[in-house]
């Protein structure tokens, strides 16, 4: 019995550490804010996306507006340069938040990260933003990745 009771404790830690929470600025978050942000896998930071793989990203945030609707809008800043990341689902409404968003509320956005096989191996910083109504950011946040074979 205490053997089983170990193993089911070994596999919960090593579960933990695969998404811990990730060191993020925040870039803007004038509707709402940022209160964690987590990426699954990611055992070590900056993150590394490995081609051909998908990667959770979940954020926590608190809402100081009410919106109908938000969108998602992801880039790859290197040099200086955005790049835009496409997501499978941009819409903010069906990434884990129940939409309208009113304000005070907490929400947990999860979105999915596809990292192609035919981007670079590349250090880069992902520019993150969910935006209201009014196309103001109720979060904005960076988080440096690296993506690797």
């Amino acid at each position: 019995m205490d053997v089983r009771t170990g193993l089911i404790a070994l596999f919960c830690l090593i579960g933990l550490t695969w998404a811990q929470p990730v060191k993020y600025i925040d870039c803007g978050s004038t509707s709402g804010k940022v209160i964690g942000v987590d990426i699954n896998p990611c055992p070590n930071q900056p993150c590394q996306l490995h081609k051909g793989n998908s990667y959770t990203v979940n954020v926590t945030f608190t809402s100081n507006v009410d919106s109908d609707k938000s969108t998602a809008v992801v880039h790859g800043i290197v040099g200086g340069i955005p790049i835009p990341f496409s997501i499978p689902v941009p819409d903010g409404c069906r990434s884990g938040i129940q939409c309208p968003i009113k304000t005070g509320e907490t929400y947990n956005y999860q979105a999915s990260l596809p990292v192609k096989t035919e981007y670079p191996s590349i250090k880069c910083v992902v520019e993150w933003e969910l935006t209201d109504n009014g196309n103001k950011d109720l979060f904005c946040i960076k988080f440096p990745v690296q993506i690797v074979n």
